[in-house]
């Protein structure tokens, strides 16, 4: 199976990934101080946030998702890189910076932000798009502004 994201109504999820949802809100809006408050608040444990913290995360519509920041595992051959970036160029996505670390043993990771006001394509699209690509071994999501 190529892809690794899903979109589900909450009405079907078990309560815990709600509430990291939750969880991560009140974080980013400040009515929590700290994850210990935050997870309080909701009724999770602490273990079970950072458990799911980083696999469990609300799907934005695109006008509300202004920069994405991806981490992708890269062979080390010539092209795909360039191909990941006309990939998103394609999808009208806006780059904003590159950083690729020196290749090793035949694989290099990059992390790619771009913004996302134009994109005609959904965030999912995208992803599906860059797995596609020869020589893109993993890419995870991680930032959205």
């Amino acid at each position: 199976m190529g892809v690794k994201f899903l979109v589900v109504n909450t009405e079907v999820l078990p309560d815990i990934f709600v509430k990291v949802i939750k969880t991560k809100d009140l974080l980013r809006t400040g009515e929590a101080k700290n994850i210990q408050q935050a997870v309080k608040q909701v009724g999770l444990s602490r273990s079970a946030f950072y458990k799911y913290k980083d696999a469990v995360f609300p799907f934005y519509e695109k006008n509300k998702t202004k920069v994405i920041t991806i981490a992708l595992l890269l062979k080390h051959e010539a092209g795909i890189l360039s191909n990941v970036l006309d990939t998103i160029a394609k999808a009208k996505g806006n780059i904003l910076t590159i950083n690729q670390n020196i290749p090793n043993h035949g694989v290099a990771n990059v992390t790619i932000s771009f913004e996302t006001d134009e994109l005609d394509q959904s965030g999912e699209e995208i992803l599906n798009s860059l797995y596609a690509l020869k020589g893109v071994q993993n890419i995870q999501i991680i930032g959205r502004e």
